[in-house]
């Protein structure tokens, strides 16, 4: 049985499996019992891994600032991220590096940063998701050899790997635009990052474009996650329909873990997607694709995010005293979740 297998068994990635083999923090108590239960139960063992500095010993290490903002003990849990890791293991495999995992929590980070230190590897892919500038800078002084993925910060003499945020929001302007709504809404996440400043400047270019504009009482901020926004986005979203204002035709939400909270919060409202109200997401995660209706989203570039971020370490760039700040364009993804206003047909 290989490590793969070993958490399918487990219900888990492979970067869980990892974490709790080789006994490095990151994830809950209750889930590295559980891989450690099952382990000893098909009899698995984790693979001596060469260290640091031996010979063939390349690695390159995945860390994550975790219990802040979007970024959860169990990160590697979140469908986004999961993805995400599953890519970045797999570009690691095709370069010949192994790839280890480094979980610190916010609250011991001078500690975890100085352990990181301390356990040398051939470069680090830093999630800088819930990140500001300043903890960015202090790390690349800290650690060389490293690229950020998930956001950027233009001032700063870092590698950087992003998405296209601001366009792929403007797809999604532009679409719901063109199918003739006017009377629009927007779900925001109320924990902001750049990510979602990005999407936010991006629809609203495509409203400023095509002459419309989101009333104030339309935009509605929820937690980010799938479950725990649905109860407070339902109530946000009944107070809505109760204030005398006419209801918006589309919403679009800022990540699809508020897209799905949103198409569930509307069904008990007793409105249907999309005859009702048309609904768009952004991410594309798999979970898009078993709602019904399917999730219209906008596609982020996971894999392509992930080779970029590995071929930067594993080439000579980064030894380059000139950073490069890489932004991925994103595809728009129509499906059942919207459809054109009778009226504008």
């Amino acid at each position: 049985m290989n490590m793969e297998e070993l958490a399918k068994l487990a219900g888990v990635s492979k970067g869980a499996v990892s974490l709790a083999l080789s006994g490095k923090p990151g994830i809950g108590q209750d889930t590295r019992e559980r891989i450690l239960r099952i382990a000893d139960e098909v009899g698995y063992t984790l693979k001596k891994q060469k260290a640091p500095g031996e010979s063939n010993g390349r690695s390159l290490r995945f860390l994550v600032f975790t219990n802040d903002g979007l970024v959860h003990e169990e990160y590697y849990q979140q469908p986004f991220f999961r993805e995400l890791i599953h890519h970045i293991e797999e570009r690691c495999r095709t370069k010949g590096y192994t790839l280890i995992f480094s979980a610190i929590e916010q609250n011991s980070y001078e500690q975890g940063i100085q352990t990181v230190m301390n356990e040398r590897t051939d470069g680090i892919i830093l999630l800088g998701t819930n990140l500001h500038g300043s903890r960015i800078s202090d790390i690349a002084d800290k650690l060389p050899n490293l690229v950020v993925l998930d956001t950027c910060f233009e001032s700063l003499p870092v590698h950087f790997v992003e998405i296209n945020n601001y366009m792929g929001a403007y797809q999604a302007g532009k679409y719901l635009a063109e199918l003739g709504h006017q009377q629009l809404g927007y779900i925001a996440s109320e924990e902001r990052i750049h990510n979602f400043d990005e999407r936010k400047r991006g629809f609203l270019s495509a409203m400023a474009e095509h002459h419309l504009e989101i009333s104030t009482s339309n935009i509605v901020s929820v937690p980010p996650t799938m479950f725990t926004s649905q109860g407070p986005l339902r109530e946000k979203l009944r107070k809505l329909m109760d204030n005398g204002q006419p209801f918006p035709t589309a919403f679009f939400c800022e990540c699809d873990y508020i897209a799905i909270s949103t198409m569930r919060a509307l069904a008990e409202l007793g409105l249907s997607i999309p005859e009702d109200v048309s609904v768009v997401g952004f991410d594309n995660i798999n979970e898009s694709l078993v709602l019904t209706p399917e999730l219209t989203t906008v596609h982020v570039e996971k894999q392509q995010m992930a080779h970029w971020a590995v071929d930067l370490l594993t080439s000579l760039h980064t030894n380059s005293v000139v950073s490069a700040k890489i932004k991925i364009d994103t595809r728009f993804m129509e499906r059942s979740s919207c459809k054109r206003l009778d009226s504008f047909q």
